[in-house]
């Protein structure tokens, strides 16, 4: 039977198989390794990545596709909201399966546009456990996350993601690659979390973060400087600059201090 898109999914199905080799080949999956699909759909990059992986996890939370995906003997399906999968528990339960104590999950997909960003910081709160991410997402958020200081695309997604992975833009998909066709450009991203990343407070980095970015077009002072004052922040800062100026490794070194 036909699976008909349901837009409250969005849900947009790749279908180009140029790209889902491209795709492949970015990922490079060895036999064996955990991985976990997130919204496998019709199966069009599941099917690819569990021949060569030889068993693969997904999440799905269309209910006709969960059962669909259920036939196939490779396949093991958690039908969720991916918001409220435990990643830190699902990978123990990968681990005790393998019996290797030090596995962590490799995590790919197809995320729908209109929840990728809340996505992205559910995983970084299970990011000790992933190995690697490579996602396809909206282009214009992957601009943003691997966007530079003094950009327009330079803003809190930039900071809060460049503090804790490694990031690359490694392929682009043109609408027509989808069925139906998305109305943006979209492309794939892949997130390498650093093995020492700077130790600090998240809720920290990410409240420091949002004010610093919350009138983007005023300095600082006007903003991040009142903020520091209420804390008595005693160290230096230069907050005569804009919230797009700021490198990431500024942002994450005044959370150290404030912390």
């Amino acid at each position: 039977m036909k699976h008909i898109p349901r837009k409250r999914f969005g849900q947009h199905f790749l279908s180009d198989q140029g790209i889902i080799d491209g795709i492949v080949q970015a990922i490079a999956p060895l036999p064996g390794q955990p991985m976990v699909e997130i919204g496998p759909g019709l199966a069009a990059l599941t099917q690819p990545l569990v021949e060569r992986l030889g068993r693969l996890t997904v999440i799905e939370l269309d209910r006709d596709l969960a059962l669909r995906l259920r036939l196939h003997g490779q396949l093991d399906v958690i039908e969720s909201d991916v918001l409220k999968v435990d990643f830190t528990v699902l990978a123990q339960t990968l681990r005790d399966k393998a019996g290797q104590p030090d596995l962590r999950l490799r995590v790919v997909g197809n995320l729908p546009y209109n929840i990728s960003t809340p996505i992205l910081f559910h995983l970084l709160d299970h990011v000790q456990v992933i190995e690697d991410q490579h996602f396809m997402l909206q282009k214009e958020v992957i601009d943003r996350m691997v966007a530079s200081p003094a950009t327009g695309d330079y803003g809190r997604l930039s900071v809060m993601l460049q503090w804790r992975y490694a990031m690359e833009n490694v392929l682009f998909v043109p609408p027509e690659s989808f069925d139906p066709p998305p109305r943006v450009d979209s492309a794939v991203v892949r997130m390498v979390p650093y093995a020492e990343p700077a130790p600090l407070s998240v809720p920290l980095l990410e409240e420091l973060v949002q004010v610093a970015f919350s009138q983007r077009r005023k300095l600082l002072r006007h903003t991040l400087g009142r903020w520091l004052e209420a804390r008595q922040f005693a160290g230096e800062f230069d907050t005569q600059r804009r919230a797009e100026e700021v490198p990431v490794a500024e942002y994450v070194a005044l959370a150290q201090n404030c912390s």
